[in-house]
């Protein structure tokens, strides 16, 4: 859905990143959700440029996204995805069994995947060239290959990891699209089960919408 100023939802983002991280900040996955089920959203953006502090209250951790509506304030993706897949059954199956396994894959993305990402990208992103990498690296990436194995076994040839898409795979796909395939084998499975999140309208819509919110790399850079 376009975003309407005049919308009860509030999602924050940041002004500007650098290259690099554009399309991957964390409210890509809120902005997701949203589009899934057809929900408008205004947007609220951060500006870190130049050493400046503007956070957001209502996070506690100064990190991105925050959602309002209403009265209510939520921060974490995950928590504030489960709260939109709660509004509509596109996103959570009704079933008490496919919505239970539903929100345990929400949570194997951000527990179970989603720390061992994060220990790769802190060493081929932000401390490449550092000496104690070399070293670190390797057991890292065997660990993580030993969960995309697994994962990618549990999948199999079905197209989402239970009978049809949910939340969860929002959340699967979202994370995963973090790693490419010169870091690390990735299962020839997964990179489809990507592609195929990737490809749903709604992402794209959620995409294009952050992609446009951000600065020109040139104001990044002079700010």
């Amino acid at each position: 859905m376009p975003q309407d100023e005049e919308a009860n939802i509030e999602v924050t983002g940041f002004a500007w990143v650098p290259s690099f991280a554009r399309g991957q900040v964390r409210d890509l996955r809120v902005r997701w959700a949203l589009e899934e089920i057809g929900r408008d959203y205004k947007t609220r953006l951060l500006d870190r440029r130049g050493g400046r502090e503007d956070n957001d209250p209502g996070q506690p951790f100064a990190q991105v996204p925050v959602y309002r509506e209403g009265a209510l304030t939520l921060f974490e993706c995950g928590a504030i995805a489960l709260h939109i897949a709660e509004k509509d059954e596109r996103l959570l199956p009704k079933d008490p069994t496919q919505r239970a396994r539903a929100i345990a894959w929400l949570f194997a993305a951000l527990n179970s995947i989603d720390p061992m990402m994060g220990q790769l990208q802190d060493i081929d992103l932000f401390n490449r060239g550092a000496a104690w990498t070399v070293e670190r690296r390797p057991s890292v990436v065997k660990q993580l290959e030993k969960r995309l194995q697994q994962l990618s076994e549990t999948l199999g040839d079905k197209d989402w990891l239970e009978e049809r898409f949910t939340v969860g795979d929002l959340m699967m796909v979202a994370t995963l699209r973090g790693l490419k395939p010169d870091q690390l084998s990735i299962p020839g499975n997964l990179l489809a089960y990507v592609a195929r999140g990737e490809s749903r309208p709604a992402f794209q819509a959620a995409l294009a919408a952050q992609m446009g919110d951000f600065a020109p790399d040139e104001e990044g850079v002079a700010a």
